[in-house]
């Protein structure tokens, strides 16, 4: 006898991810041009990098949205999980992109350390103080909305990179306003390159965990076997698995043993609230198996 249990409470955190990934797409993009035009004014790299990655944010706030849109398409006979793994492909691209624009940082700080440039730091300042603005307002808007979703991590990530870029041009212009140090300039755009590869190096890491159906980072698998082993009636466990269709759309399966299966329906019923209620996961698959017969026969574990 098998129970499938899904919860749904998650849509209203992605309704809200959405709007505010909106309001957000549409700041970026306005700010975008300002911080080029005024990195072009100024001469400086490090506004010039803080532009190069708001471009990237551009496009993963806009990856993030169609993501969004595709992952609510209803599941087909084809795609019987429906499209919510795109949200994960999302993720992937936005950190490979990311690292991408790492590498031209370092590429164009290399540059500007063999051949200093000149620097209107005041302009600059003005400039980096307006983007580290918009840049913690979005932070605010997407942290609110709930960072448990990796597709609204991978923009959020975009945004401290950004406001990092943002206090490091804001650094780099009063330094070079009180001392003349122009190489300072291509320094700070190095040092927001590093927290751009740390940045990505983290969300990638969780797009492979999901991708190779890891147990999630915050599920205690012993755990949860010992919870559903201490359950009155259940004598063993096996093909127990926890993994991520998802981000907050954990899952589990498994085949519970027990002793008395004229008891499987009050006994799925305590298992499946167990799950739900003490750890949080809303997708459960169970199937209820004698102790003569079924797959658990071979790899019986006992209490």
């Amino acid at each position: 006898m098998e129970r499938h249990h899904h919860n749904h409470s998650h849509g209203l955190l992605r309704e809200t991810g959405k709007s505010r990934l909106r309001v957000i797409l549409v700041l970026t993009s306005l700010f975008f041009v300002v911080e080029v035009l005024g990195g072009l004014w100024t001469n400086s790299l490090a506004l010039l990098s803080d532009a190069g990655h708001m471009l990237s944010d551009m496009f993963a706030l806009g990856l993030s949205l169609f993501a969004f849109w595709l992952s609510s398409k209803k599941p087909s006979p084809t795609k019987t999980y429906g499209y919510y793994r795109f949200e994960v492909v999302a993720a992937f691209i936005n950190g490979v992109l990311l690292i991408l624009i790492a590498l031209w940082i370092f590429g164009e700080a290399f540059s500007r350390f063999q051949h200093p440039a000149t620097v209107k730091s005041m302009p600059m300042l003005f400039i980096a103080i307006l983007g580290l603005m918009i840049n913690l307002l979005g932070i605010y808007l997407l942290h609110k909305a709930g960072t448990g979703n990796l597709n609204i991590r991978g923009a959020l990530f975009h945004l401290i990179g950004d406001a990092a870029g943002s206090a490091g041009a804001i650094t780099a212009a009063i330094v070079i306003s009180l001392t003349g140090w122009t190489f300072f300039d291509a320094l700070v755009s190095v040092l927001i390159g590093l927290l751009i590869i740390y940045s990505a190096w983290r969300l990638l890491w969780d797009v492979v965990n999901i991708l190779m159906q890891g147990v999630p980072p915050h599920i205690d698998l012993d755990n949860i076997k010992q919870a559903m082993l201490c359950v009155d009636g259940v004598t063993g466990l096996c093909d127990l698995h926890i993994w991520s269709l998802t981000s907050q759309v954990d899952t589990l399966s498994a085949h519970v043993v027990v002793e008395d299966m004229g008891r499987n329906k009050e006994i799925l019923e305590k298992l499946t609230r167990l799950i739900n209620d003490k750890f949080g996961i809303n997708h459960v698959t169970l199937q209820i198996e004698d102790e003569g017969v079924g797959t658990c026969k071979l790899f019986l574990s006992e209490k």
